[in-house]
């Protein structure tokens, strides 16, 4: 769990680290880790921003929605941000005096979206790679820290899922965005042999041990709509990859900060230990609605019989546009037809945490989405 305010140690040389996305979910978690460990002076945060302080105002808004504490808050400045995206890199030759400085670079700008998002490519490989080559040319960099997807891995994989550099063609992805990180991983890789480069897989994340969807609803609405419909293409007694943002924040400021790690590549999962069945998470979830648990209930169905269910759609989550629920959830019946679980041994031999079960916070998640729709909470993961 995070540090109190109260237990912070601030450190006399400060340093140098650059977060990348950090107005989003996964990067305004980093952030705030790295803030609650001590790391103010040294931090710098690329923000699509006109000016700083609106890059700033933007920081903190996102930090705000995943409950910062205001004293915290208070000691970032306008001088520590860095007005750019990976869109449009034209800034990066102004950056340089600033990249040559870092001392790590904690990359988890990107666009995770699963829809056919035109900016998938350009920001994913080709403004990622940029901002890579240019932190390549510094000598001071100790960790270029790249977070991609475990799931990049593609289809037809044996599970637990081994950490490996081979990857299926672009074409037999699942979606573009898993396409992408398979092929910018690569191209770090392969084309920048000087970039001190790590690459973290986390596996599926979903909500926060302490507020749950509060900052993002993304894949949680998966659960709440195939309890709902009492049908989805996975079986009760399979298990699913689940982890919180928090603890997948917590051990990627580790890798980061770590002075020495025994590999460049790394699953965030919840491997075999942690992993939950279907079925357990439908009595956890039964029980922070209180409601009784689908159970018998339930019947596992193929992808080409989801459009079957949308005759039930209104009634049962509420109204909705067919044809973009049926593409959802066709998507990630797709992923969970793949039944992975990835191995965590590498990062545990690190000798960080193990993560929690998703059935231990499922109750903060259920809490904190009564009042959004399955639908507009479906549209996290469709901008």
């Amino acid at each position: 769990m995070s540090l109190p305010v109260s237990s912070i140690q601030f450190t006399a040389a400060p340093r140098r680290i650059l977060v990348t996305g950090a107005t989003g979910f996964l990067g305004g978690a980093v952030t705030l880790r790295l803030l609650e460990l001590g790391h103010v002076e040294g931090l710098s945060f690329l923000v699509r921003a006109a000016t700083p302080a609106e890059g700033l105002e933007r920081l903190l808004q996102n930090l705000r929605v995943h409950d910062i504490d205001e004293r915290l808050a208070a000691l970032l400045k306008p001088e520590q941000i860095l007005c750019g995206d990976l869109l449009d890199t034209h800034w990066i030759d102004a950056a340089k005096p600033l990249l040559q400085t870092l001392d790590e670079v904690i990359n988890c700008a990107a666009v995770a979206s699963f829809s056919r998002n035109p900016k998938i490519w350009p920001v994913n490989v080709e403004g990622t790679f940029a901002l890579a080559e240019a932190c390549a040319q510094s000598r001071r960099l100790k960790r270029f820290l790249h977070v991609s997807t475990a799931m990049a891995c593609g289809p037809q994989r044996q599970s637990p899922v081994a950490e490996t550099w081979d990857f299926p063609e672009p074409d037999q992805q699942l979606v573009d965005y898993t396409a992408s990180k398979a092929a910018i991983e690569l191209k770090l890789r392969n084309e920048l042999p000087l970039l001190p480069l790590v690459v973290a897989r986390p596996s599926i994340v979903v909500g926060h041990r302490r507020s749950g969807c509060k900052a993002s609803g993304s894949i949680f609405w998966v659960f709440r709509m195939g309890f709902a419909l009492e049908r989805f293409t996975c079986g009760l007694d399979e298990q699913i990859d689940v982890i919180p943002v928090d603890y997948c924040a917590e051990a990627l400021v580790e890798l980061a900060l770590k002075p020495k790690l025994n590999y460049s590549l790394y699953h965030i999962s919840a491997g075999n230990a942690g992993a939950c069945t279907f079925g357990e998470i439908d009595e956890a979830y039964a029980g922070a609605m209180g409601d009784a648990p689908v159970g018998e209930r339930y019947r596992q169905v193929d992808s080409a019989d989801l459009k079957e269910l949308a005759a039930d759609f209104n009634e049962r989550i509420g109204p909705a546009n067919p044809r973009l629920v049926l593409r959802a959830l066709k998507l990630y019946g797709g992923f969970a037809d793949l039944n992975y679980l990835f191995d965590n041994q590498r990062l545990l031999d690190e000798g960080i945490a193990a993560p929690p079960r998703f059935t231990d916070y499922l109750d903060v998640c259920v809490h904190s989405s009564r009042d959004i729709s399955i639908p507009a909470q479906m549209q996290w993961d469709f901008k």
